[in-house]
């Protein structure tokens, strides 16, 4: 994505309705199709939880009952501003729709731009200019979503980096320690977005931020997108800290200076039912969120169709 496209994808990703059905390409007697021509049940086990990513800033009982009407149960709601007056807006939406809101998606002040060359340099706690604002940024979305009663909070700490004899691996360690530490005490798990690193360094950050709230928003697309794992190899790696799933597919990146391209689910070359297979074996039982980074009336077409497949797939 570019330049604080996330955050415009975000205020309008719950646009999408409930409608057509799965595609035929989607279709397989009942049972989904897995890259390497396997297949498993649509259903097994017990059912996980779909849900969408919305921004609330504009207007919080709108964007929430576009996802009650999309048929979800969950959410993972993104912010950048912070006022009581909020609070109660979404609090309210939540309980009237009746829709579970899972995480808070940091909204961080400064350029994001989602690319090799300028990534590096702009997204996340990484680096240095940003830090101490987004740390600031951080500790005020973990307040906001106390009061909200969301359990968790999230976002991209950057490109971390691979030598963790580097010192700007140890800063962002620290950073990310101030952040877990302060949402440990709001009662609160922080959860890393894979993407930027690769799933041994997201472990390694882990294990040396040392906190017992730590877990991952597992991307699939962003794995593949960033050229840094396939997403069913790196549930071996991550798998046990996984406490949320963005359900989104990409292609791997072909141009040195640009991401892989994010497509539809079934466009891309995220294997969904070996990920599914997997999380199910690793015990998951958390939610399964829909991401479709574009804008219009396509977004929520795709939107609709994953939203009937995944159904299909998870029982």
């Amino acid at each position: 994505m570019g330049t604080n496209s996330r955050r415009h994808f975000l205020q309008i990703s719950a646009a999408a309705v409930v409608g057509a059905g799965i595609p035929e390409d989607l279709r397989m007697g009942g049972r989904a199709p897995s890259a390497d021509g396997l297949t498993m049940p649509a259903a097994s086990a017990k059912p996980l939880r779909l849900g969408l990513i919305v921004g609330i800033d504009n207007d919080p009982e709108s964007a929430i009952k576009k996802v009650h009407d999309l048929g979800v149960p969950t959410c993972q709601v993104s912010v950048g501003t912070f006022g009581l007056d909020l609070v109660n807006r979404l609090r309210s939406a939540l309980d009237l729709y009746k829709i579970e809101a899972t995480s808070l998606v940091i909204g961080f002040p400064g350029p994001e731009v989602y690319d090799f060359y300028q990534g590096p340099e702009t997204i996340g706690l990484v680096p240095w200019r940003w830090r101490e604002a987004r740390i600031e940024a951080s500790k005020k979305a973990s307040d906001f979503a106390k009061q909200c009663g969301i359990p968790a909070i999230q976002g991209h700490c950057g490109f971390i980096p691979e030598n963790p004899n580097d010192g700007l691996y140890k800063e962002t360690v620290n950073a990310i320690r101030e952040v877990a530490s302060y949402a440990k005490q709001n009662g609160q798990s922080f959860r890393y977005e894979t993407g930027q690193e690769t799933p041994i360094t997201m472990l390694r950050a882990i294990q040396d931020v040392g906190l017992d709230n730590q877990g991952v928003n597992f991307d699939c697309a962003n794995l593949i997108m960033y050229g840094k794992a396939n997403p069913v190899d790196a549930l071996d790696v991550i798998g046990k800290y996984v406490q949320g799933v963005h359900a989104k597919d990409g292609l791997w990146p072909a141009n040195p200076k640009e991401l892989g391209e994010e497509v539809p689910i079934g466009k891309g070359k995220v294997d969904f039912p070996r990920v599914i297979e997997k999380l199910r074996a690793l015990n998951y039982t958390g939610t399964i969120t829909i991401e479709r980074e574009i804008s219009g009336p396509q977004q929520m077409e795709d939107i609709r169709k994953e939203k009937e497949y995944l159904e299909q797939l998870i029982g």
